[in-house]
């Protein structure tokens, strides 16, 4: 699977985490540590995917996902919301945002690559 993963986490230890586990599977992995900034990396990078944290310094996942499916040009994106909160009310917000996805931290490696391979399939 070669495929094009922006990551937007805050947290280095769990970026690290999931830079290797999709590298292994074959995807090319760009990261970023906050929010600021964040929708225009999406449009530099023209990712498969974005793995976005709910919770980012600067501006909040869901502020992100909001504008990126405002964007015609992003709005179709497979977006993936990981979050340490796992509450009901968390998931609502983000499947209302638009996310495609949603994973609650810590996640198992096996989860994580079974998740990105159907975001990235379709």
């Amino acid at each position: 699977m070669t495929a094009r993963v922006l990551l937007i986490e805050d947290e280095p230890n769990i970026t690290e985490a999931i830079r290797f586990i999709l590298s292994r599977d074959g995807c090319e992995v760009t990261t970023l540590a906050d929010g600021v900034g964040a929708v225009a990396a999406v449009r530099a990078v023209m990712p498969d995917l974005v793995i976005l944290d709910l919770m980012l310094p600067g501006v909040s996942g869901l502020e992100i996902l909001a504008e990126l499916r405002a964007d015609p040009a992003t709005q179709g994106l497979p977006v993936m919301m990981l979050t340490a909160k796992g509450q009901g009310r968390d998931r609502e917000a983000a499947e209302r945002a638009g996310a495609n996805h949603f994973m609650t931290k810590p996640f198992s490696n096996d989860d994580m690559r079974a998740a990105v391979r159907a975001l990235i399939s379709g």
